[in-house]
């Protein structure tokens, strides 16, 4: 082996992107392989997204924004080299890992931060915004980002709605006057991994509803509400994106900006590895080796380590991934481009020990790939 790409993931709840990279090249180097190693962490929309955007230069910017149940918290968008492109991470202002799980009610999340991030950027001079979707809380329909950015959500006395899905029940009016002008002159491209519509049996509320804390009960409530938005923003405003695909990403906040701000869905690992010059990077590349938190049937659907795995192999490299739970077939996998799948875990363990002791295990893991590769 003369060279390695190092392309991990975020192993969510455990370690980001750059961290699990440090803990692989450290494993490597230990195993005495004598390598080059080239750390390319990545990332599909979801968390890391402005870890992975920023790994080739560029500036943090902290702001104190509303987490998705109005507390406050202080979160992080970058600003790219060029200086007008904005990497805004939802998961950071409205994400999941921000409730604690006792917390969670997508009848009462939002989106509102995500929104602050958004307008701040706005105001600072960004004018092309990559807004990753992955890791939310809410299934608001961007409701409340919209709010912040100026979009006016009112009821049948002509007074503002609250925040959260359930008050979509009370909306008749949805006015866009006041939305900042400046918007039109934007590009807005929605990274995102999934590929749900808006609504329906496979939209925001059936899918992902019960993953942000929706009992049985409460997702004929969401879907609703949904349904009751976005008809009102196709009768009121002429676009409807109650079938977009895509559009049920981050709880329908994709379909939420896109009905207001325009733009287009991508997708995001793609986005990022052209951006990352990952391409150049294979060019003479032995191995790469990527990984996630967990494996799963939604993994082959766009996620990071599979658009890692299918563009080396496009170029004749071979990929290999460290993973911290492996929950579907390799033959699957291994079809969709990966050469193989190595669990991280070394014996039986809780998942709280499993994530509390996450970079030893990703580290020794990639010492014995290290050792298996010098046989």
């Amino acid at each position: 082996m003369q060279k390695i790409l190092i392309a991990p993931g975020a192993f969510k709840h455990c370690l980001g992107a750059a961290g699990v990279a440090d803990a692989i090249e450290a494993g490597l180097i230990r195993s005495g392989l004598g390598a080059d190693l080239l750390k390319v962490p990545i990332a599909d929309g979801g968390n890391g997204t402005v870890d992975a955007w920023l790994a080739q230069g560029g500036e943090r910017v902290a702001v104190e924004v509303r987490n998705p149940l109005w507390e406050p918290i202080t979160a992080e968008y970058g600003i790219l080299p060029d200086g007008k492109t904005a990497v805004i991470e939802m998961a950071l202002a409205s994400g999941i890992e921000l409730v604690p799980d006792e917390k969670l009610n997508p009848l009462l999340a939002d989106t509102y931060g995500t929104g602050q991030l958004l307008q701040h950027a706005l105001e600072r001079g960004a004018r092309r915004f990559i807004i990753g979707m992955g890791g939310s809380a809410t299934v608001d329909g961007g409701m409340g980002a919209l709010q912040e950015l100026g979009v006016r959500l009112l009821d049948e006395d002509d007074m503002p709605v609250g925040s959260g899905n359930a008050m979509l029940a009370d909306l008749v009016t949805v006015d866009a006057s006041n939305l900042d002008p400046r918007w039109q002159d934007c590009e807005i491209i929605i990274a995102s991994d999934v590929e749900n519509p808006t609504l329906g049996d496979t939209g925001a509320a059936a899918v992902f509803g019960p993953q942000k804390g929706a009992t049985p009960d409460m997702v004929p409530i969401l879907e609703a509400n949904l349904r009751h938005f976005f008809t009102l923003v196709a009768e009121q405003h002429g676009v409807d994106v109650r079938e977009l695909v895509g559009g049920g990403a981050a709880g329908a906040l994709s379909a939420g900006l896109i009905a207001f701000l325009g733009g287009r869905i991508v997708s995001g690992i793609d986005l990022l590895l052209e951006h990352n010059h990952f391409v150049e990077h294979l060019a003479n590349a032995d191995l790469v080796v990527t990984g996630e938190g967990r494996m799963d049937e939604q993994t082959v659907y766009g996620k990071g380590p599979i658009g890692v795995a299918r563009l080396a192999k496009e170029h004749g490299v071979p990929t290999v991934a460290l993973v911290g739970g492996l929950q579907t077939d390799d033959a699957i996998l291994h079809e969709a481009g990966l050469q193989a799948v190595l669990p991280v875990i070394n014996e039986p363990m809780a998942l709280a020990d499993a994530l509390g002791n996450g970079r030893d295990l990703i580290e020794q893991a990639a010492l014995r790939l290290g050792y298996l590769l010098q046989i």
